[in-house]
């Protein structure tokens, strides 16, 4: 959004910090410039002082400052003085939530989309559709739970097939091997055996957080169920969600030039142990870091922590998410699927994109 479509206009804008305090701010658009700004909340500040110069250093301010522009702007102005209950990047956020650029989780409507079961060259497409739909404005924020209709192993976006996969072992067990659009690591998934989900959200969400930082923004809900479910969860280093069992799945996010966040979570219900380990080329230095020995102790499904089905799990999942932010089920329209279909000719099946690096 640019700055002419603030002229003129009373903005408001206010975030409950994590762990912390109200911060509130309040002012006017005047050619493209912050004026008669007003910072407030149930926070601490001393000396009170500090207060006049975090305001006045906002003052004039362009609408289209960054993030990091803005933080450092509210540093610099208040010096000495200590916050508590609340940060500069806080009064940064909220500035960028007055202005439509942050939003929260309450801003959106979040769709719950039900593709049916799909091949694995479709699921990497759809996941890209979705994403640059949501992107662009083509579509509400939305949920989805993969189906997996056959076999395979997903390697990240910048992972090279020859050290990741062992190809002969894949064509012997029928298991189709695919690129994904983020980076991270290889997975391996079996119908029945996997639960993935995607989230397709505006960069605006994520607006001022690290990829760490929306890692775990963006997966709380998850981790909230799987504690309903007496998993205790947890995440650790990155971007994997895990237990004091072992690893519970692992996580991954694009982000579109075009203003969109792709973030999909692979977890293990249940797992051919053997077979997993037969084609994916898992080395001791990938081991090494993760204070374990063998592959197969890396992993902990999540049928052994819950003793639940997995469609149960995945209804815990999905309630969770319904009861914090809401949800709306739509099933994936045709043009969607045409427009997956188009995507998976003109590249996710090519050599040149699974073989992008060798």
């Amino acid at each position: 959004m640019t700055g002419d479509a603030y002229v003129h206009m009373k903005v408001s804008g206010a975030r409950k910090v994590p762990g912390g305090k109200l911060v509130r701010v309040d002012a006017r658009v005047d050619d493209d410039r912050l004026v008669d700004v007003v910072v407030s909340g149930d926070f601490f500040l001393e000396p009170d002082e500090a207060l006049d110069d975090i305001r006045a250093a906002l003052e004039g301010v362009s609408v289209d400052a960054s993030f990091e522009a803005l933080t450092a702007r509210v540093e610099e102005a208040r010096g000495d003085a200590v916050m508590l209950g609340f940060a500069p990047r806080d009064v940064a956020l909220t500035v960028m939530r007055a202005l439509g650029r942050a939003t929260t989780w309450e801003d959106h409507d979040f769709e719950l989309v039900d593709a049916g079961p799909l091949e694995p060259l479709m699921q990497m497409a759809v996941d890209e559709v979705l994403a640059r739909q949501v992107a662009e404005g083509r579509r509400r924020p939305a949920l989805r739970i993969w189906d997996w209709a056959s076999s395979a192993v997903i390697i990240g976006s910048y992972q090279s097939v020859r050290n990741e996969v062992d190809l002969d072992a894949a064509a012997e067990h029928d298991i189709a091997v695919v690129r994904r659009v983020s980076g991270g690591g290889a997975m391996f998934v079996e119908p029945g055996n996997t639960i993935t989900y995607s989230l397709y959200v505006p960069a605006t969400l994520v607006a001022g957080q690290s990829f760490a930082e929306s890692y775990k923004f963006l997966d709380a809900w998850v981790l909230r169920a799987l504690r309903g479910l007496g998993v205790d969860a947890s995440y650790a280093s990155l971007n994997d969600i895990a237990s004091p069992q072992g690893k519970i799945g692992g996580a991954a996010q694009k982000r579109f030039a075009t203003g969109g966040v792709l973030h999909h979570v692979t977890m293990a219900y249940d797992i051919d142990a053997q077979k997993m380990t037969q084609v994916l080329r898992i080395g001791r230095e990938k081991l090494s870091d993760k204070g374990t020995k063998s592959a197969a102790k890396r992993v902990d499904p999540m049928r052994s922590q819950t003793g639940l089905e997995r469609e149960q799990v995945i209804e815990a999942l999905v309630g969770e998410f319904a009861e914090s932010y809401g949800l709306t089920p739509v099933a994936l329209d045709e043009e969607t699927l045409a427009e997956a279909e188009a995507l998976v000719a003109s590249k996710f099946a090519t050599d040149e994109w699974l073989h992008r690096i060798p």
